[in-house]
């Protein structure tokens, strides 16, 4: 019979065990706030139980949900093998290199990947990533379960040592991670390894406004999802609100996103590619591409089919239909005036005429 090895911890007031996990056993930076400006330069220090380099991110929209961390690998270098009970996203921020996926007394599967790349392990598979240059390093994000998971078991060694193998996430099936991946209803898209976001093609979104179109992604049987949307350039999408823990990532472009909850002063908050942000739970948000070309991004949350959201998507129905979605007929006109601003200054061509007729 396996025992616990790790002692009961009396925790202080208010403070959770994932936090206390990464204070006391991680001993990693930690990033806070609303905003992350560039993935790509947060700074990381060694992380001895990855055996590279890293630092967490808990921005507030997270609010202990789901959390975020980056990862770097050394030229030439490998991290170390590792399995979890708490799904993982894995988004490849810059370098090139490959992962190598086995169950216990299974053969290992090996893909490469490279930069925009997007994959998760199956759960409490094994797993070790490796970088494929010799003289640069690779860096990643990853979207994660862990507070959830940590905070209910309370117990790290039972979460990062679990001998159960999870054959209906993962049996070994050899194009497992090579396989072209299938159409679902409903902009779904069914794959367990994405080559490239950055040039996924979208369908049309004509819901969320400003001519967008978007893709969701289902991948390793994971009750997390993740979606692509793009946008064109000189437009906003409509303001919109949900539930914590959506871990937007830009692909492409450059222009703000507005954060606000209900009846109070909005956020602005600039980005480009790899800047990062998480709205608050119920939020509103509103997205604006200033920039010269369209403007993508990418989404990592809990939620979708396998997440158990059922019915309509709340999300793009009006909130005067008991939605939470604003209209751009019911939006403030501050919104409006802001973004021809914005676009004058950024030397953008304004073209939302076509949503606003008589603008």
């Amino acid at each position: 019979m396996t025992e616990s090895k790790v002692p009961l911890v009396k925790l202080a007031r208010h403070e959770t065990y994932y936090n206390y996990w990464v204070k006391e056993q991680e001993r990693i930076p930690v990033a806070k706030g609303y905003y992350i400006e560039d993935l790509r330069e947060i700074p990381v220090e060694p992380w001895k139980r990855k055996g590279g380099k890293g630092s967490y991110i808990n921005l507030e929209g997270a609010e202990g949900f789901n959390d975020a961390y980056v990862a770097e690998i050394p030229p030439g270098g490998s991290l170390n093998p590792e399995r979890h009970l708490f799904e993982e996203f894995i988004f490849v921020v810059a370098g090139r290199g490959a992962s190598t996926i086995w169950q216990p007394n299974g053969q290992k599967q090996t893909f490469e990947w490279q930069e925009g790349s997007l994959f998760s392990p199956p759960l409490n598979t094994w797993h070790q990533e490796f970088n494929g240059s010799g003289d640069k390093p690779a860096r990643y994000m990853a979207v994660t379960l862990a507070p959830i998971v940590l905070n209910i078991y309370r117990n790290h060694d039972f979460v990062f040592n679990s001998d159960y193998v999870f054959r209906e996430r993962y049996s070994g099936e050899t194009d497992f991670f090579s396989a072209k991946g299938r159409s679902a209803p409903g902009r779904i898209w069914e794959s367990n390894f994405v080559p490239d976001t950055r040039a996924f093609k979208l369908q049309e979104w004509k819901e969320r406004g400003a001519g967008g179109s978007n893709i969701e992604f289902e991948i390793a049987n994971n009750s997390m999802v993740t979606h692509i949307s793009e946008f064109p350039v000189g437009t906003y999408k409509k303001g919109h609100r949900h539930g914590p823990g959506a871990h937007v990532v830009l692909l492409n472009g450059t222009g703000y996103s507005l954060l606000w909850p209900e009846g109070a002063p909005r956020k602005k908050v600039d980005w480009h590619n790899f800047s990062m942000f998480v709205p608050p739970n119920q939020w509103f948000h509103q997205h604006f591409n200033t920039g010269k070309d369209p403007a993508r991004y990418l989404a990592l949350r809990l939620g979708g089919r396998l997440g158990g959201a059922k019915g309509p998507n709340a999300s793009s129905q009006s909130i005067k239909l008991g939605g939470n979605q604003i209209e751009y007929e019911d939006e403030d006109r501050e919104v409006r005036r802001l973004f021809r601003q914005e676009c004058g200054k950024h030397g953008a061509e304004y073209k939302m005429q076509k949503f606003f007729p008589g603008d």
